[in-house]
């Protein structure tokens, strides 16, 4: 059986299953859609939070990012990972015991102000409308390889797809898909993993092949990885060059960023008790570790798969490169899709893969006759590629596909109904039209998830990075707008209305702006203005993805600050706020 054909079965079968679960799960209440009713267990919720956190950035491109980057890639894992543990143990109890339906709405009552209300959903979507253009991206890339067709294509198959069952299903649907979309995501994750790391060196456990010698080689993966991406001139896989300034700042921006993710925080909004949400949490902790323990050997994997493919022979000799016309069968597949390229520079016929934005190898590379690195590989492509590069059996491949798109799907259907619940909850019912009845407000959820969703796929065609720096980003905002505010509103009785809405204001408006500056229409109007050296000019050598860092600490100085120079909150907001922080020991929420 062709790999078009079983991959088409595959992704049918599981297209067909996620469907399902949203028709036998659909909302009929507003509680259903905003927080499935309040009635998901523990363990069903973990597994759910997992699938809602490992979206397409964590699936495609975190090993893409290792492969390519190295040590460098790091950041992500430790920051996504720390965040994580950072939003289970100060936020997700205490935002379950306030009970409401989203995070605007708990900061619109902590801070007793509808402006604040609004600014939180402002915050919201900027937020979860630069996350989901990383996962809409995802969804792209999956579909032009597998069914052959292009990026933009594929974007619109994957928005029909989300729409049937995120508008139709709500949280409920949403939660109960995602539970099986985290058992496909982790199984296709795993088993090329495992096949792979045989088939390099001999060890079935990749946490452990990571670490382990190739076979029959006497020489360990990431010491042999070393070797060969060196002699390319590109920087030793195992040594980073981030300033240590800029790690520091990545990590704690998608730290801090986790816990101020609305689409997740929401999922501790979904199970009956406070004590579920914690045992949710932990439930989740352990079904996320699967994969991101597994991800830096993918990751070296991929990349050792992907020299050893192009670099047949030494370096410099005329044997040593890959001839373009004998070019193996998965080159030729990605190709179609542009996400791989081949530009023969010096028209000898013959891929030249290596860093010539390297200064100090340059004059290696005139030796050889190479006039520039002439192959360009998409970094989200790694995961997907690299059972074909191994050569693996098709049903392997077919599985990777399946699960590449349950991670994207499941995140972008999560961070969509937050969108909508912003929407018809926060800002309809909780501004415009206080009194309107639940069927119609339930309606208002569903128009406003189809809109969502066309605005989603409209920034997928052309998002500003690949998919883990488009997450990136939305990581830093949610630092620097949300972050703050939730925790003062927690932890610190004087915040007020005031500092809050100054603090977000602030955070948002400085992190977006430089993200922009930076990443967006400057750079687009003005060309390059600044030459190559662009990371000269960045803010105490901060790079875009960590400036929610400076972002945060501006809104925190600011809420804190104005909080103290005008009047404090009144009585009854004190007082619930205590409650929120201090056990009960007759609670029942």
């Amino acid at each position: 059986m062709s790999l078009r054909v079983l991959t088409f079965i595959v992704v049918g079968l599981s297209f067909a299953l996620y469907i399902g679960i949203a028709f036998w799960s659909r909302a009929r209440t507003t509680g259903d859609f905003y927080i499935a009713g309040k009635g998901v267990s523990p363990l069903a919720n973990g597994m759910a939070t997992a699938a809602d956190w490992m979206s397409a950035a964590s699936f495609l491109s975190i090993a893409g990012l290792i492969a390519f980057l190295g040590y460098d890639g790091s950041v992500y894992l430790m920051g996504w990972t720390g965040g994580y543990v950072l939003l289970a143990l100060l936020l997700a109890p205490y935002l379950r015991k306030f009970g409401k339906f989203t995070v605007p709405e708990f900061i619109g009552e902590r801070y007793y102000s509808k402006v604040a209300r609004v600014v939180a959903v402002i915050c919201l979507i900027f937020i979860s409308f630069t996350y989901v253009a990383g996962q809409m991206r995802g969804v792209g890339i999956v579909f032009s390889r597998f069914l052959e067709v292009d990026v933009n294509v594929g974007l619109t198959i994957g928005m029909g797809i989300v729409f049937i069952y995120a508008v139709l299903g709500g949280m409920k649907g949403i939660t109960y898909t995602q539970v099986a979309q985290y058992c496909v995501l982790i199984f296709a994750y795993t088993v090329p993993a495992i096949f792979i790391a045989i088939q390099i060196t001999g060890n079935p456990i990749p946490q452990l092949a990571f670490g382990s010698e190739i076979v029959g080689s006497g020489t360990a993966l990431l010491d042999k990885l070393d070797d060969i991406v060196t002699s390319l001139g590109f920087h030793q896989y195992t040594s980073g060059t981030k300033s240590r300034i800029d790690v520091f700042c990545i990590t704690l921006a998608l730290m801090v960023g986790t816990a101020g993710l609305p689409h997740v925080i929401v999922r501790f909004f979904t199970v009956p008790k406070v004590r579920d949400a914690r045992l949710s949490a932990g439930y989740a902790l352990f079904f996320i570790a699967i994969l991101y323990t597994t991800a830096p050997a993918v990751g070296s994997m991929a990349r050792y798969n992907l020299i050893n493919t192009i670099q047949t022979g030494a370096v410099g000799s005329i044997e040593g490169n890959l001839a373009y016309d004998e070019r193996p069968d998965w080159f030729r597949t990605w190709e179609q899709t542009g996400l791989v390229a081949f530009d023969d520079k010096n028209g000898d016929g013959r891929v030249q893969y290596y860093d010539d934005e390297n200064p100090a190898f340059a004059d290696e590379a005139d030796s050889y006759g190479w006039q520039g690195n002439e192959l360009s590989v998409d970094r989200d492509i790694m995961v997907l590629a690299n059972p074909e590069i191994a050569g693996l059996p098709n049903w392997v491949i077919a599985l990777v596909a399946a699960g590449a798109i349950a991670a994207a799907l499941s995140t972008a259907a999560g961070l969509l109904l937050v969108i909508s619940a912003a929407v018809s909850h926060d800002i309809i019912k909780g501004i415009i039209a206080p009194n309107i009845s639940e069927k119609h407000e339930l309606r208002a959820g569903r128009i406003a998830a189809a809109i969502a969703i066309l605005i989603a796929g409209y920034l997928g065609f052309d998002p500003p990075g690949w998919v883990a720096q488009v997450v990136a980003f939305a990581f830093g905002l949610a630092a620097a707008s949300l972050f703050p505010a939730i925790l003062l509103g927690i932890f610190f009785k004087r915040a007020n209305r005031e500092g809050a809405i100054a603090g977000m204001v602030t955070g948002l408006l400085f992190t977006y702006g430089y993200i922009e500056f930076f990443k967006g229409l400057f750079l687009k109007w003005a060309g390059a203005p600044w030459g190559e050296n662009i990371a000269e000019h960045w803010l105490f050598g901060i790079s875009p993805e960590g400036i929610g860092v400076i972002g945060m600490c501006l809104n925190f100085a600011v809420a804190i600050s104005v909080s103290l120079l005008t009047r404090p909150p009144p009585a009854h907001i004190q007082l619930m706020v205590e409650n929120i922080r201090v056990p009960r020991q007759m609670e029942v929420q």
